[in-house]
């Protein structure tokens, strides 16, 4: 879907993605739809802020186009707050730490068959880690070689031609056989650390949890379970006791 016809469908499309839990993302094949620029409907957004988190896996090369790509996959605009102003980067490098990152949850034995049929699961050999470090360089290489510099100094237009063109399998990566996979994994990512618990890195002070009336991790709101279309009227809490 162009990415200024899938901008109208941005809340719809984050709410659904609240079911998604962190760090236990299975990759397939099935289609994800991306999310536009703010500047899709004329918004006026401001920067997001600097972080002082320094990142532990990804180089700067890596990290400058995880900051870029997510940008354009979560912008802000004037109904919430962005992808990389909630700390989406952070959550991202945090979980390539991690057992998640490693691929210690999947089977990653050969043989691969890439072009079976997606119910068939993850075909490629790829752990989380190396696929987003093989991935990025591909891409950083394929838009210097077509645009003459790495993804992440594009302008946000030329990025998400790239963006739409990886959803798609369309932008040709020399060492991923299906590009599309890569921006599953990516956007399945950053669904996640934009409505994971803060302690895991994203979702800065329960931004999105805000933006969406989530209460988070309260005691006990079973009553308000019952009263659909109410707003709730306590803000969220966090795992570790931050209020919003």
């Amino acid at each position: 879907m162009p990415l200024n016809e899938s901008f109208k469908n941005r809340r719809t499309f984050l709410r659904q993605a609240i079911g998604v839990v962190p760090g236990v993302v299975l990759l397939s094949s099935a289609g994800t739809e991306l999310l536009s620029s703010a500047t899709a409907l004329g918004a006026t957004v401001k920067p997001p802020p600097t972080s002082d988190y320094a990142p532990t896996f990804f180089n700067a090369a890596e990290w400058s186009f995880l900051h870029a790509a997510i940008d354009r996959l979560i912008p802000a605009d004037l109904e919430g707050p962005g992808g990389v102003e909630l700390g989406v980067p952070e959550f991202i490098d945090r979980q390539m730490q991690t057992g998640y990152g490693y691929g210690e949850f999947w089977y990653l034995s050969s043989p691969f068959v890439p072009d079976v049929d997606p119910s068939l699961g993850y075909q490629l050999q790829y752990a989380p880690r190396e696929f987003y470090r093989t991935a990025i360089a591909d891409i950083d290489a394929a838009c210097t070689s077509a645009h003459g510099t790495v993804f992440s100094a594009l302008d946000p237009a030329t990025q998400d031609a790239v963006l739409s063109a990886l959803q798609k399998g369309t932008f040709p990566l020399a060492r991923i056989a299906k590009p599309a996979e890569f921006f599953i994994q990516l956007l399945a990512n950053t669904k996640e650390g934009y409505f994971a618990d803060p302690m895991y890195g994203g979702n800065r002070h329960m931004g999105s949890w805000k933006m969406i009336g989530f209460p988070g991790a309260r005691a006990d709101f079973q009553s308000w379970m019952k009263r659909p279309g109410e707003v709730y009227p306590l803000g969220p809490v966090s795992i570790q006791g931050e209020k919003a």
